[in-house]
């Protein structure tokens, strides 16, 4: 019997050892993905229809200029 335990603790220290390597490899994996650089997707609702998907209809478009922009000759209010 004093043979039995020597054994099955090296059998559960190895099994959790490979558990351990196991997921630090997901984690690392993971990470390195995290790294890649991915453009940002910002979707607002108004451009979302009724089923969640982006709309296909022609949108009103606004834009304001900014102080550091000139402005042109069909932008100026009379």
């Amino acid at each position: 019997m004093n043979q039995v335990f020597p054994l099955l603790y090296l059998a559960c220290m190895a099994a959790l050892l490979w558990q351990a390597f196991r997921v630090m490899g997901k984690g690392f994996s993971s990470s390195a993905a995290m790294l890649q650089p991915r453009p940002p997707i910002n979707i607002h609702p108004e451009m979302l229809d009724a089923n969640g998907r982006i709309t296909t209809e022609e949108l009103l478009v606004v834009r304001f200029s900014g102080d550091n922009e000139p402005l042109k000759a069909d932008d100026r209010a009379s």
